[in-house]
């Protein structure tokens, strides 16, 4: 699954706002066909901002455990948690 990047949750915002704008104005003119289109791309845009929110709410450091190399060759790596600190 693709996810949003975070700088776009202002474009995405404005796009949302819009197409509730345009929503209000099809169903205004009474242009049914244009506002179930529209209510499709307005719960697009709604998922894409919830999936933001998700993200941002779940993420956390995840260590590795990465060896440390600690001479110039490799038979002195060391996993990092059994090093001495």
């Amino acid at each position: 699954m693709l996810w949003p990047d975070p700088a776009q949750r202002e474009q995405l915002v404005e796009i949302r706002d819009n197409l509730l704008a345009r929503i209000a104005e099809a169903e205004r003119e009474g242009w049914l066909g244009e506002v179930e289109g529209l209510n499709v791309s307005l719960a697009g845009a709604e998922e894409k901002l919830a999936q933001l929110g998700r993200n941002s709410s779940s993420r956390s450091v995840v260590d590795l455990d990465f060896p440390v190399i600690s001479g110039p060759d490799s038979s002195t790596c060391q996993p990092r948690s059994s090093q001495a600190e």
